[in-house]
C-alpha cells in the first residue's frame, strides 16, 4: 500500500467554521499562513471563509495571488534585491523585519503607486510563552523584530503603517491577552499612529479547550482602546488542526535486546519532521502512546514498539506505543493529526517516495489530489 496524507473535509470545515465565528464577533481578520498549510487544490474551500493570506517567499506569494486569489500579506526576515519588485507586484502588505531592510526597500515599495502594499514593520515585545527554543522568535538574541528602544520615540518611520508581532506557538488565549499587555507597554506611544496590527500565528482556537470566548473578550477589549486598528490574525496550525492522518503500513518488523521496531513505508525525517523537531510524539489510531516507556520498563513489552522510518538515518524513529496485538508485515499504522506542518516541511531524502494526498469529500468519497514519482525526486536536483 502506498501511503498517504488523507484531508478531511467536514473537519476542515468544521475548523474554518469556527474561525469564521470568531473573526466576525471579534470584528478581526484571519488569514492563512502557508508555512503550516499550502494544499492549494483545497483553497476554494478557504475561499469561503477567509480572503486572504500570509506568505514568507516569492513562492508563497506567487501561490497566493495565482491560486488563492488574493495578495498576500508577506513578510520576510530578509528580502533580496533580484526578488523584492516581483514580490511588490504580489502583496497588499509588506512587513519588514529590520529598520535596514526598511531604508533598503521602502522608497522601492512607495514607488509603487495606488498600488503600493501597506508598509509594516516587525516589532520584538521581548515576550513569550513559548517553552521550545527552537520555536521562540523572542528569545535574547533573536533575529527577529525592532526593539522599542530602536524606534523614534512619538515618531513612525517613513511610509509605515503597520506593526506585525509574533510570538506564539500552539499557544492559548491567555498567551495572546499577556502579549498584548506587553506591546502596549513597549510599543503604546506608536499604536494611536497604525493603520493595522497583525498579530501572527500560534494561536490554536481549534484546539479542545481553547478558550474561544477569552481570545474575543480580549481582542475586542483591545480594539475598544484603538478602534482605528484592523486587526490580523495568521495562525496556519489551526485551521490544519486534526484535520486528517497519515496513512502508513508495516514493512518489516526488527528486534534488538528486546526492543521491537516496526519499520514503516514512511519516515519521521521525511514525512514528520516536527515530530522531531518540537519533539513530541503523534497519536497512532488504535495504540497507547508511552513517551516514557523506557524509565518505565515497557519498552520490551510483548505489544510495545518503536516505530521506525525507512530512511538510513540512525535517529528516524520515535517510540513507544502499545498495540492491542502484535504488528505483522502489512498492518496498517495510522497517525493522526498530519495535516499541518507535515506536506509543506516534507522532503524526499535518500529518495524516499513522498506519501500521496488524497481529500475525504463531505459524501463520504475519497479523491487523489496528488501522487508523487520518481520525477518529482530527480527533477529536483536537475
Amino acid at each position: 500500500m502506498q501511503p498517504y496524507y488523507l484531508v478531511e473535509e467536514e473537519a476542515l470545515r468544521r475548523n474554518l467554521s469556527l474561525i469564521s465565528r470568531i473573526a466576525r464577533e471579534a470584528d478581526v481578520e484571519f488569514i492563512l499562513a502557508f508555512k503550516a498549510f499550502a494544499l492549494w487544490r483545497t483553497f476554494p474551500i478557504f475561499r469561503e471563509y477567509i480572503s486572504h493570506t500570509t506568505a514568507s517567499s516569492l513562492f508563497e506569494a506567487r501561490l497566493a495571488v495565482e491560486e488563492f486569489g488574493s495578495k498576500a500579506h508577506t513578510y520576510s526576515p530578509a528580502y533580496e534585491a533580484d526578488t523584492f519588485a516581483e514580490l511588490v507586484s504580489h502583496s497588499s502588505h509588506i512587513t519588514f523585519n529590520s529598520l535596514s531592510q526598511l531604508e533598503r526597500f521602502g522608497a522601492q515599495v512607495r514607488a509603487a503607486g495606488a498600488d503600493a502594499p501597506s508598509i509594516g514593520l516587525r516589532i520584538n515585545p521581548e515576550y513569550s510563552e513559548i517553552d521550545t527554543e527552537l520555536y521562540n522568535p523572542c528569545a535574547p538574541g533573536s533575529r527577529f523584530g525592532v526593539l522599542a528602544s530602536q524606534l523614534t520615540p512619538g515618531k513612525l518611520p517613513e511610509g509605515v503603517e503597520g506593526f506585525h508581532c509574533h510570538c506564539h506557538c500552539e499557544s492559548p488565549a491567555s498567551a495572546l491577552q499577556h502579549t498584548l499587555q506587553h506591546i502596549e507597554s513597549k510599543f503604546g506611544p506608536w499604536l494611536p499612529m497604525l493603520k493595522w496590527l497583525n498579530l501572527g500565528g500560534g494561536h490554536l482556537v481549534t484546539r479542545q479547550g481553547y478558550d474561544v470566548q477569552l481570545l474575543i473578550d480580549v481582542l475586542r477589549d483591545f480594539h475598544a482602546r484603538y478602534p482605528q486598528l484592523h486587526l490580523v490574525l495568521e495562525p496556519g496550525s489551526a485551521f490544519a488542526w486534526q484535520t486528517g492522518p497519515l496513512v502508513s503500513e508495516v514493512v518489516d518488523v526488527v528486534e534488538n535486546h528486546g526492543i521491537k521496531t516496526a519499520i514503516l513505508n514512511v519516515s519521521f525525517t521525511c514525512h514528520m519532521p516536527d515530530c522531531l523537531e518540537m519533539p513530541y510524539h503523534p497519536a497512532v489510531r488504535g495504540a497507547e502512546t508511552l513517551a516514557d516507556a523506557a524509565e518505565r520498563g515497557l519498552d520490551r513489552e510483548p505489544c510495545v514498539y518503536r516505530l521506525g522510518g525507512n530512511s538510513c538515518l540512525s535517529g528516524d524513529y520515535m517510540g513507544c506505543w502499545r498495540f492491542e496485538k502484535p504488528l505483522q508485515v502489512g498492518d496498517s499504522v495510522i497517525f493522526e493529526d498530519m495535516i499541518h506542518y507535515t506536506t509543506v516541511k516534507t522532503n524526499m531524502f535518500n529518495g524516499i517516495a513522498h506519501p500521496a494526498i488524497k481529500i475525504k469529500c463531505l459524501d463520504g468519497s475519497v479523491q487523489l489530489l496528488r501522487e508523487f514519482g520518481y520525477a518529482d525526486y530527480r527533477d529536483r536536483m536537475d
